[in-house]
């Protein structure tokens, strides 16, 4: 199959959860989906063995600066099959934050759904292991390093969370 025609079947396999579909590329796409339709689309994807899971990119998308709208975390799933990158994006508000686990479908999903819930704060329920896997044991809780926020511990916080506070 050449990269068109790879499209086009994961156009079709994945429209019936499509919101929008997006070509920013010649040999891209991106299928957004509601968060409780990403499983099945990623399903979908699998049992057709329509390439294989590449990576999840999380996207912190603060409110507006007027303050007109909350912010969100978006997930990206990407999924390769020879030059075709596929990217399932699902968005989640600050408010509510929880995308439901894809290891059941591919075990190796784990890696990143655990980046994800401690570098953007997203809670992924069914995920087999919600251990840190980046940042420290004592890093503070509600304190995310991705999310655009964020602008760094003061030193009183270093110091305490070193165990260096007087």
């Amino acid at each position: 199959m050449d990269s068109e025609e790879l499209i086009q079947t994961a156009m079709e396999l994945l429209v019936p959860w499509a919101l929008k579909v997006n070509r920013p590329e010649g040999n891209r796409l991106d299928v957004f989906v509601e968060p409780h339709h990403l499983k099945e689309a990623v399903k979908a994807l699998v049992e057709t063995q329509w390439g294989y899971f590449s990576a999840l990119t999380g996207l912190d998308q603060p409110p507006a600066e007027d303050g007109a709208t909350e912010g969100h975390i978006e997930a990206l799933y990407h999924f390769c099959r020879g030059p075709v990158v596929l990217s399932i994006r699902t968005s989640v508000p600050y408010s509510n934050p929880v995308i439901e686990s894809i290891c059941d479908v591919i075990p190796s999903a784990t890696l990143y759904e655990r980046e994800l819930m401690e570098m953007f704060g997203v809670v992924m329920p069914g995920t087999p292991s919600t251990d840190r896997l980046l940042l420290a044991d004592d890093w503070p809780e509600g304190v995310y390093p991705l999310r655009k926020s964020f602008t760094g511990l003061g030193e009183q916080k270093l110091e305490e969370t070193d165990g260096n506070a007087a």
